[in-house]
């Protein structure tokens, strides 16, 4: 049965009841080990071993209140997914005796078989053993399951040598390198905060279709995305979904979505339809950097889950219909000190304000210096068809920061007063409606890296990503930044002895500097992507470019600078992103053929008969030949489509042959990209061009008319 509202009850009264957040743990623990826990994970000291067993008492003790069964360490490998092994409560202590037990070793350290998950040459098929270990600064949470529960752990993931093979260990790293950093301009301003805290908001969007249509797809089955499809007679072009009435079940979805992650100490705020047709998003408030990846995931976990339940199949590939907007997960970016003081809010007078201008010049920097890398960190195969499209950004990584942030820099900039540095109030000539202040910005959805008022926002990531790549990289480069606008500040300061008269003159500087990496303007038009190339900006439209950044002597430097990853550690990624990429369209390559040969083509040669059934039974009626003419321009234009499905099959599998060849990784994933892709695509063009001509009772694919609006 459909959940009502009234079924789901008050959101607030079931925040966070299955996490094992600081409220709750301060019931299940004693005092003395509540206070050192917090002094870890507010305070940044290292934690006590010795509470370890305490808190694992407490943590057993509420799951298993909970209904928990077993428990897990909940990580994030290079896969992009999650991970996790499950392993009951109870110890045997005798013949025939169990006792439930759940000790501090087990809560700090797992072993999962690390050989298994992509290492990029870290580690050999034969050495086995990894560690998974406790992240305290997540809390634990209870996922449900069809007949019981299991108390998840976040943790990291690292081998026996002690290198990083997951998601999360690398983030916590950055996130402590841009704090130092931050700490370290915050004091030159007087700024006693001794922390900072990254915030992160990840609006994720997604697809939904019936399960039915899903189950009748090979390619969305194992490929995520529908590699064959005439596009809809209707489609996107009426803009009637965005932000349209919800449909009713998928209403009820978004309801127990939303129920489930609530309990899960996950804060969404916000659900609404997207451009697409079946296309959603839905949206948290703003955390940790760290635990908002954590949320992240486990929201797409729910989504996949409450799908499942609804009948409804959930696709998150950045573009699984071709013709109609893809899907991304906006990454709002924010920095505040231990005060709640958002490092990125300008004020009510920005051209004062030089904390903040210090600040957003030392992202702006980083974007300058370092865009390419940011581009790297979103860069796989279902991104490339995403980026660039109406929906996404380009691939050319600039920064949007609105006309009033632009006129403080030009009069900073020529040393003149600022004009448009105040909000005004909107005159829309109806006097019984409320007075608003308008923004001082506008927002600019062409930006891949956009200021939107006290954050920004990255719009090139993928729907699918996992957070924490994109984040490891904007915390590494703006910790780079700070560090030398510090430096430049400081040196200034030496020569002239005025901290103010020091700080303006960097910041006038790096207004100069970072010119290039600014545009408030159309980032899709013909214009600017001929400007970005006379300001020297990177233009990596394929996963195979942009992967090439990542083992640069610049990169490995800055990585191993701020030890966020060691040297083989960067190689590593990208070795395991150009494999996924190379994997990725081998499977796709694959099943195009095989739907093309066993799917399509016999479908087509079924309504061939038909034809040619008809035009035997015309002829023998005595027709003329000009009656017969329309059934016979059928049965050619089937021959010749089909004959071009084999053709193009063939084409495809020499290409693979080709690439397959290759044992150079790189020159292996270009050939993917230049010859097997375009291969692929020859061969959709032809089948899709059937579609539109086949029997549409004997066409064996849903259909994206069906896909898209039947819900």
């Amino acid at each position: 049965p459909l959940k009502t509202i009234e079924a789901i009850g008050n959101l607030s009264e079931k925040f966070g009841t299955n996490a094992f957040g600081r409220e709750t743990m301060r019931r299940y623990v004693p005092k003395e080990v509540f206070e050192k826990y917090l002094a870890t994970v507010q305070a940044g000291e290292p934690l006590d071993p010795k509470i370890s067993g305490a808190i694992a008492n407490g943590m057993k003790e509420w799951a298993m209140e909970k209904g928990a069964t077993h428990f897990t360490h909940w990580f994030q490998p290079m896969t992009g997914l999650t991970a996790e092994k499950h392993d009951a409560f109870i110890d045997f202590i005798g013949e025939g005796e169990v006792l439930e037990r759940f000790s501090g070793k087990q809560l700090v350290q797992g072993e999962p078989d690390a050989s298994s998950f992509p290492s990029g040459g870290l580690r050999a098929t034969f050495e086995a053993r990894g560690y998974t270990i406790w992240d305290p600064t997540s809390p634990a949470f209870i996922m449900d399951g069809a007949n019981g529960k299991t108390l998840c752990i976040p943790s990291i993931f690292m081998s026996y040598s002690g290198h990083s093979l997951g998601q999360k260990e690398p983030l916590l790293k950055s996130l402590a390198a841009a704090e130092k950093s931050a700490l370290r301009v915050l004091k030159l301003f007087g700024n006693t905060s001794k922390r900072t805290k990254v915030t992160v908001g990840g609006e994720q969007e997604y697809f939904l279709i019936d399960l039915k249509f899903y189950n009748q797809r090979p390619d969305l089955i194992m490929a995520g995305r529908s590699l064959f499809g005439a596009s809809s007679p209707k489609g996107q072009q009426m803009e009637d979904h965005y932000f349209g009435s919800i449909k009713s079940r998928v209403l009820s979805f978004m309801q127990e979505v939303d129920e489930e992650l609530i309990k899960l100490g996950v804060p969404v705020k916000t659900r609404h339809n997207e451009v697409a047709p079946n296309q959603f998003e839905i949206a948290p408030i703003f955390e940790e950097a760290a635990v908002a990846t954590d949320h992240n995931q486990i929201t797409m976990e729910i989504l996949r889950k409450v799908a499942a339940k609804h009948s409804l199949a959930l696709l998150l590939h950045e573009k699984p219909f071709a013709g109609v907007n893809g899907s991304g997960k906006h990454n709002n970016w924010s920095m505040s000190d231990e005060f709640g003081n958002n490092l990125l809010e300008p004020g009510q007078t920005p051209e004062k304000n030089l904390q903040f201008l210090v600040f957003i010049l030392a992202c702006l920097r980083a974007l300058k210096n370092h865009g390419h890398l940011l581009r790297a960190s979103v860069a796989t195969a279902g991104n490339d068809h995403r980026l660039g499209a109406n929906e996404a950004p380009p691939a050319i990584m600039s920064a949007f920061i609105g006309e009033q942030l632009m006129d403080v820099f030009d009069h900073i900039e020529n040393e003149t007063s600022s004009s448009k540095a105040k909000n005004e109030l909107f005159d829309h000539g109806l006097s019984k409606l409320p007075e608003i202040k308008k923004d001082a910005t506008d927002r600019n959805r062409t930006s891949p890296f956009a200021f939107t008022g006290n954050k920004f926002e990255f719009r090139a990531v993928g729907s699918s990503a996992n957070l924490s790549t994109p984040n490891v990289v904007l915390n590494t480069i703006i910790a780079e930044s700070l560090d030398v606008i510090a430096d430049r500040i400081e040196a200034k300061m030496r020569a002239e002895g005025d901290f103010k008269k020091a700080a303006l003159a960097v910041i006038r500087e790096t207004i100069t500097e970072v010119r290039p990496v600014v545009f408030n303007g159309d980032n899709y038009s013909e214009e600017w992507h001929k400007e970005a190339e006379k300001r020297g900006l990177y233009n990596d439209r394929t996963t195979p470019s942009a992967l090439k950044h990542l083992v640069s002597k610049e990169t490995i430097a800055l990585f191993t600078k701020y030890a966020v990853l060691a040297e083989d550690e960067v190689k590593s990624r990208y070795h395991i992103n150009l494999e996924a990429y190379i994997k990725t369209i081998g499977i796709e390559a694959g099943l195009v053929k095989e739907i093309a040969q066993t799917m399509i083509v016999p479908a087509a040669f079924k309504y061939l008969n038909t034809v040619s059934g008809s035009v035997s039974t015309l002829t023998v009626a005595g027709l003329s030949k000009e009656a017969l003419e329309p059934s016979l321009e059928i049965a050619n234009e089937l021959l010749e489509l089909v004959s071009s499905v084999k053709k193009g099959c063939r084409e495809l599998d020499k290409a693979l042959e080709k690439a397959a060849k290759m044992h150079d990784e790189q020159a292996c994933a270009e050939e993917y990209c230049s010859k097997v892709i375009p291969a692929m695509l020859k061969v959709r063009a032809v089948a899709d061009k059937l579609e539109t001509i086949c029997d549409d009772s004997a066409w064996p694919l849903p259909k994206y008319r069906e896909m898209l609006f039947l819900i």
